[in-house]
């Protein structure tokens, strides 16, 4: 059985390249923090604690991140990798195995991780390298001649030899509680950086005769970190290309892979098509042969078979049926239900109203706080008029009801089963079933009018 697992993840550098207010482990990438993609990867671990070791921009880290099951630990001053590990150790009991991460490499794969935590245990430190094209920056994993790692030697305090090397070091460890406890009291910081490095525990591991396994990780970007916007959007682009790939496994057509950007998690049925430039939020469900045009925006959203979204809209938080015309540029917004053949146009915003099944609202149109039937035509240019300053109100229209175009419906009010409203009508009572209402003001032509002329 193994031991338990504590996670340390650290977290508390400034990012100065990043040349942002913004603290670098909480700089986005597909629409989360740097943070939250470690965070993620670490629950998914199962371990004990997860600590967070953070510093510059403390404050802003803890809030953005306040819901996350963390012990957050305070790295006072910078004075290296070892020394802000250290800051956590009485956090963490000596029959821990513990974890190692960096809230700036966001997308380690479980996978290797998993690997490294097998060769952990109480005579053994695991370790993850990179065989890299250009090790330039990292440090190196320096190699006997049977090919046991004995040390690690950073860019700035190897010679010629050592930078020949392109194993590099990824920073990412396990190793056991008691003895890391011990090494990292033995560091020193005479280097060139007058710093605490974590990776001289390797040395003093191998001086006590413990075992290190090196699992090498399967591509360079998963233990890629991000120091500056440039790296930050090299790592977007790899992400965006992974998830692309991963929907087409899945049988998605895409119009382009390098133009769709999945921020959340996606499911899908068979035969489904996505063009270009869509960006698809949260948990996202797309049902068979779902078509999703050019330019669009889904969050949270359910759009369940054969239903198509035109190009240029707007899917947030909203319940789309199946067989549904949806666009171009509609808004959907939170708590909108469509049923089935249900029809939204160019220009229509729906907002917390149920539309039921084989309805229409074609044209420039406001649906807020609604219920409407089976089968209503909604003519354009209708508003919903839900709001009086203080409250939000219902309107509830029959199955069947036909509302003419420039109809102001004036909530709360009822249109009845397959009732008119006369184009251009303000309706501000109940209307009969089955009956046409109408609510204008009489038309009349001034005789003598003349357009104002502009004074010279």
């Amino acid at each position: 059985m193994s031991s338990p697992l504590s996670v340390v993840i650290l977290a508390a550098g400034q990012g100065k390249r990043m040349k942002s207010d913004l603290p670098k482990v909480l700089q986005p990438l597909a629409g989360h923090a740097l943070l939250s993609h470690v965070l993620d990867t670490a629950k998914s671990l199962g371990a004990d604690a997860i600590h967070v070791v953070y510093g510059h921009g403390g404050d802003l880290v803890r809030e953005r991140l306040s819901k996350e099951p963390v012990n957050w630990v305070l790295q006072a001053e910078q004075l290296g990798t070892g020394h802000a590990v250290a800051q956590a150790m009485p956090h963490i009991p000596d029959d821990h195995r513990v974890l190692i991460l960096y809230g700036d490499v966001p997308l380690i794969r479980k996978t290797s991780l998993e690997q490294l935590l097998e060769r952990c245990d109480q005579k053994s430190l695991g370790l993850l390298t990179v065989m890299l094209s250009d090790p330039t920056g990292y440090g190196r994993v320096v190699r006997d001649g049977a090919g046991n790692v004995v040390r690690i030697v950073e860019q700035k305090d190897a010679n010629t030899k050592e930078r020949a090397i392109n194993e590099g070091n990824t920073g990412l460890m396990a190793m056991p509680a008691a003895s890391l406890r011990k090494w990292l009291a033995a560091l020193k910081n005479d280097n060139a950086q007058g710093e605490y490095y974590l990776t001289d525990v390797i040395v003093m591991a191998v001086r006590d005769g413990m075992k290190i396994g090196a699992v090498v990780a399967g591509t360079e970007t998963e233990v890629l970190g991000v120091n500056d916007k440039v790296q930050l959007a090299q790592l977007e682009a790899a992400l965006r290309a992974e998830r692309a790939t991963q929907l087409m496994l899945q049988g998605v057509t895409l119009a382009d892979p390098a133009r769709i950007d999945i921020r959340g998690n996606v499911t899908v049925g068979r035969d489904v098509f996505i063009d270009v430039n869509a960006v698809l939020v949260g948990n996202v469900h797309l049902g068979d042969r779902v078509r999703i045009g050019p330019n669009n925006y889904l969050k949270d959203c359910r759009i369940d078979a054969d239903t198509e979204i035109h190009p240029n809209c707007v899917i947030d938080r909203a319940n789309i049926g199946p067989r549904n015309s949806i666009g171009p540029f509609a808004r959907l917004r939170p708590d909108a239900v469509l049923h089935e053949d249900v029809h939204i146009g160019n220009f229509v915003e729906v907002k917390k109203s149920e539309l039921g099944a084989g309805s229409k609202a074609n044209h420039l149109t406001y649906l807020g706080d609604a219920t409407v039937g089976r089968k209503v035509n909604v003519g354009a240019g209708t508003v919903t008029v839900n709001y009086d300053g203080v409250n939000k109100h219902r309107t509830e229209i029959g199955d069947g009801a036909f509302i003419g175009s420039g109809s102001m419906l004036v909530a709360p009010v009822k249109i009845g089963a397959n009732a008119n409203t006369g184009a251009g009508s303000t309706i501000t009572r109940d209307a009969p079933d089955s009956k046409l209402t109408l609510a204008r003001a009489r038309q009349v032509t001034i005789e003598g009018w003349k357009r104002p002329e502009k004074k010279t």
